[in-house]
C-alpha cells in the first residue's frame, strides 16, 4: 500500500457518506506516527487513523525515502471523525498532549525536520481554532521555551505501508519498547502529569434553527424543533427489524438501540428503555387536554416523542419515538460511523 495517494486536498474537512452523513478529517504530525495512531483511535467519534506521508513536493513517497530525511515530507497521521460525536478541539487537545512543541528539531528519539511536529489545517476554520489552541497553549505557562509547532495548509496525505498502520496493535511489545525508550512517555508525565487526559468541552456543536431548515426535511425539522408528529403506520422506522442503534437525527448522539425494540401495534418505533442512562431526558406535556411525558434528547433537545406505562417487562415502558427524529445506524456500520462502544450489543445475537 506504499504510496497510495487518498486525498488531494480541496480545503474542505468533510466527506459525504450514504452510510453514515458526514465525517470529518484532520492532519497532525507529532514524530513517529507509530505513536500518534493510539490516542487518537481510543477518543469517542474517531472513526479510523492512518499513518501516511504528508507536507511535501514528492509524488508517492516510500518509508525508506521519508525516515532517511530524503523528501520534504512528514510523518503524520490523518483523523477521520463523527463531528456529531467529538469536536476538532477536541482533537486539538489531544495532540498537544503527545509531543514537545517546543522542539524543532524532531521529536524525542527521532532527529530530523521529517519528524518535527505540525498541525495541517484543512479550511480556514480549521486555521483558527490551531492558532488559537497554539497561542493559548504558547501563553499557558507551562513550557520554559517558546512552542514552535508550524500550522501549516495541508497537502497531499499518502497512506503509509500497511505494516506501519496500527503497529501498536500488531506489535505490542516492539511498540512498547520503543515507546519507553524513545523518552515520549517520560516527558509528557513530566509536562502533564495528571492532566495528560483530555477532558471534552461541554459545549455541544448543535445547529443554529436556520442551519436545521436547510439541513433537516420539513418533517424532520417539524417533529424535532416544533414538537410535531409524523403519521403512524407512516414513517420511516415503525416496522424496521435491522439490528443496530438509533440516533439524534440532529446532533448524532445515540438514544435506542433495536434489541429494545419492539412491535407495540401503534405505527411507532417502539422502545422498552434508551440505550443508556441519561441519554433522554423527560418532561411534563399537557397538549391534547391530558398530561404526558415528553421524552426530548439531553444534547441537542430534540423532541423525540413520549413514553408510556404500557409497555412489556421487564420495564413496562413503551418509548414511543417518531422516526423523523431518528438516524439509524446498522451494526456493521458502527464502527465507521464512530459508535464503536455499542458493538457488544450485537455480539451475541
Amino acid at each position: 500500500m506504499a504510496g497510495i495517494n487518498i486525498y488531494a486536498d480541496d480545503g474542505d474537512t468533510r466527506l459525504s457518506s450514504a452510510n453514515h452523513g458526514v465525517v470529518e478529517r484532520a492532519i497532525f504530525a507529532g514524530g513517529c506516527f507509530w505513536c500518534m495512531e493510539a490516542p487518537f483511535e481510543k477518543l469517542d467519534g474517531v472513526v479510523q487513523v492512518v499513518s501516511g506521508y504528508t507536507g511535501g513536493d514528492e509524488i508517492n513517497p516510500t518509508y525508506q525515502q521519508v525516515s532517511a530525511g530524503e523528501t520534504s515530507h512528514l510523518e503524520a497521521i490523518e483523523v477521520t471523525y463523527n463531528p456529531e460525536l467529538i469536536q476538532y478541539s477536541t482533537l486539538l487537545d489531544t495532540y498537544w498532549r503527545q509531543i514537545d512543541p517546543t522542539d524543532g528539531g524532531g521529536s524525542f528519539v527521532d532527529r530530523g525536520s521529517h519528524y518535527r511536529s505540525a498541525i495541517f489545517y484543512l479550511g480556514p476554520e480549521q486555521k483558527k481554532q490551531a492558532l488559537k489552541s497554539r497561542a493559548e497553549l504558547d501563553g499557558s505557562g507551562r513550557y520554559q521555551q517558546p512552542i514552535v509547532t508550524e500550522i501549516i495548509e495541508a497537502k497531499t496525505f499518502y497512506l503509509a505501508e500497511e505494516y506501519h498502520q496500527d503497529y501498536y496493535k500488531n506489535n505490542p511489545l516492539r511498540y512498547k519498547y520503543y515507546r519507553y525508550g524513545s523518552g515520549r512517555d517520560q516527558y509528557l508525565d513530566k509536562v502533564w502529569g495528571s492532566d495528560s487526559e483530555v477532558v471534552e468541552s461541554s459545549e455541544e456543536v448543535i445547529p443554529s434553527k436556520e442551519q436545521l431548515r436547510e439541513r433537516l426535511t420539513p418533517i424532520q425539522y417539524r417533529v424535532t424543533q416544533e414538537e410535531g408528529t409524523e403519521r403512524a403506520f407512516d414513517n420511516e422506522y415503525w416496522d424496521n427489524k435491522e439490528e443496530g442503534i438509533y440516533v439524534d437525527i440532529v446532533s448524532g448522539e445515540p438514544l435506542f438501540s433495536s434489541t429494545d425494540k419492539y412491535d407495540s401495534g401503534t405505527g411507532w418505533p417502539s422502545f422498552i428503555r434508551p440505550i443508556d442512562d441519561g441519554v433522554v431526558v423527560e418532561r411534563e406535556d399537557k397538549k391534547l387536554f391530558s398530561t404526558r411525558t415528553e421524552i426530548r434528547s439531553k444534547k441537542a433537545n430534540s423532541h423525540l416523542g413520549h413514553v408510556f406505562s404500557d409497555g412489556p417487562e421487564p420495564t413496562g415502558l413503551r418509548y414511543c419515538m417518531n422516526s423523523a427524529s431518528l438516524r439509524f445506524v446498522p451494526k456493521d456500520r458502527l464502527v465507521e460511523a464512530g459508535y464503536k462502544k455499542y458493538i457488544n450489543l450485537f455480539v451475541t445475537r
